[in-house]
């Protein structure tokens, strides 16, 4: 199958995408909840007579394309969860599925790659090796990919690819970029407990708001301060509470945020300085503070060779490619980077709001360029380690 008939192809089976996309909209459901969506999946690709793993899933799919030839593996990854949004676009294939919603065009991403898993095993005799195609669950929650890893689903794998659709880009418009894209992800908590009291005797107490104000400014001299100019992350606290009533100094007050990062030498800074500095400020108001620090998602970090691939790829097919903007959003397909080589991309889709939002649209004529694109890649992919 050359260019021009994998084109034409994945146009003819456009029909069956869309649908297949439609009906995951109808009903969303959320992070390993994903229990219809997954037999919907497996239903789909057994039809078209893909071979399915298993890996004792309780919800995610793994298909498999296994060549005429012996070969590396490559996988393509798609994620299938939705989120806790109530829909408002006015789609008369809008969510069913009060305050669920695929606001986050995930189900793009699956009807995408089940299209490029047809292809594919239309195309099986020209293969020389297999591609793995991962329908992940939980991606929202971050938890998804470490299920799809402990299953076993990466096994044998030598490269891995995957995408995100982009409203803001237009379709036939494909963002490629090598190193980072998408940043790490951490949380923070931070308690600071001094001693309560009257509101009207301050000097009997010792006032935690205060103090935790304090550091709530200071945590911005981690950036400015603390990290290399040419590094980038974000420090942010999301969550400020203390007391329950108007007249009482309360004994404690808790601080909760995130940060994000694209370096990781800057990434390991960060939370000795954030404890540094929430201890000794608390300390100087005569209270103490501690640290809760949780480690999220590394950031996706695109391998050169793969980004390349995937220009190489899309360049073929005659798609405009275009420097890929980061973002310190987060994803935890870089959990499978942190294991073999792979690209993240981003896929135009001429949406018209941003990821989560309950208005968010995508433009249903990006569904066979993907599939046929993520296609190739893993053609050129099989090849190219071979």
């Amino acid at each position: 199958m050359d260019l021009q008939q994998l084109k034409e192809a994945a146009r003819e089976i456009n029909p069956q995408l869309v649908t297949v996309r439609r009906e995951l909209h109808h009903h969303p459901e959320l992070s390993m909840e994903e229990y219809e969506t997954t037999r919907r999946i497996r239903a789909w690709l057994e039809e078209a007579g893909l071979k399915l793993l298993d890996l004792s899933l309780p919800t995610g799919v793994i298909a498999e394309v296994e060549g005429s030839a012996p070969g590396p593996t490559v996988a393509l990854r798609a994620d299938i969860d939705a989120l806790p949004v109530t829909e408002e676009t006015g789609l008369p294939f809008a969510s069913l599925e009060p305050g669920k919603m695929h606001a986050c065009g995930h189900d793009f991403h699956t009807a995408s790659m089940i299209g490029a898993a047809i292809l594919l095993h239309r195309n099986r005799e020209s293969l020389r090796g297999r591609v793995r195609i991962i329908f992940q669950p939980a991606e929202e929650t971050a938890v998804g990919a470490r299920a799809i890893i402990e299953a076993g689903a990466l096994d044998g794998v030598d490269a891995i690819l995957g995408m995100h659709n982009k409203p803001e880009l237009p379709v036939g418009t494909v963002g490629i970029r090598e190193g980072a894209l998408m940043a790490s992800v951490d949380r923070f908590e931070i308690r600071v407990t001094g001693k309560g009291g009257h509101g009207a005797i301050p000097d009997a107490a010792t006032d935690p708001i205060v103090a935790a104000s304090s550091i709530v400014t200071a945590l911005q001299t981690v950036v400015s301060r603390n990290l290399s100019p040419l590094d980038n992350a974000v420090v942010s606290v999301c969550r400020f509470q203390a007391g329950a009533t108007w007249n009482v100094i309360p004994d404690y007050a808790e601080l909760e945020g995130t940060v994000r990062t694209f370096q990781a030498e800057a990434r390991k800074k960060i939370p000795e300085r954030i404890r540094q500095l929430a201890e000794n400020i608390a300390a100087g108001y005569g209270a103490t503070a501690e640290l809760r620090w949780t480690a999220g998602l590394p950031a996706v970090n695109n391998e050169a060779s793969m980004a390349k691939l995937m220009k190489k790829a899309a360049e073929e097919l005659g798609l405009e490619v275009v420097e890929a903007k980061p973002t310190t959003a987060g994803e935890d397909f870089s959990l499978y980077q942190e294991r073999v080589p792979g690209c993240f991309i981003w896929m135009g889709t001429g949406g018209t709001e941003e990821w989560h939002h309950p208005r968010f649209t995508l433009n249903e004529d990006a569904l066979p360029i993907s599939a046929a694109l993520f296609a190739h890649a893993a053609r050129l992919a099989l090849d190219s380690l071979s």
